[in-house]
């Protein structure tokens, strides 16, 4: 039986999914973490959590704090955020701008690839560092 919440995908199996699939993925592993993180800091009261959440899930949101991680970024995970980021898009929210939107992309479809090799302990260390400068700008 397949355990979902400890995978480890071999190389092959991970460069032949699609980086939509990735950053589909990897959508909603920074959405997991977003919601933990916002519990676990009372940054929002119980009826304001979705508000607080799509403040930071958002494509805006996700380019600004992607620009915190990039120089921590490996030479295989740059190349995994660039194939995402250059992904075409099939269409663009009203909210964000092109750019960002294919920077969220980017910053989903790393969060998918890692999720997927069961590297939890690197996506903690990426999060944890996008999210504690949050703290310090956004008391």
């Amino acid at each position: 039986m397949t355990d979902f919440f400890h995978l480890d995908l071999e190389r092959d199996a991970l460069l032949s999914l699609s980086s939509l699939g990735l950053a589909h993925l990897g959508d909603s592993v920074f959405e997991v973490m977003v919601r933990s993180w916002l519990i676990l800091q009372g940054k929002a009261k119980a009826k304001d959590l979705h508000r607080a959440t799509v403040q930071y899930v958002a494509a805006p949101a996700q380019a600004r704090l992607l620009q915190r991680i990039l120089p921590l970024l490996s030479q295989e995970e740059e190349d995994v955020f660039r194939r995402g980021r250059n992904t075409a898009p099939h269409s663009i929210p009203k909210a964000a701008s092109r750019g960002d939107y294919q920077a969220a992309t980017g910053l989903e479809a790393l969060f998918g690839w890692l999720y997927l090799q069961g590297r939890t302990e690197r996506l903690n260390e990426l999060f944890h560092y996008m999210m504690d400068q949050e703290l310090h700008q956004n008391p």
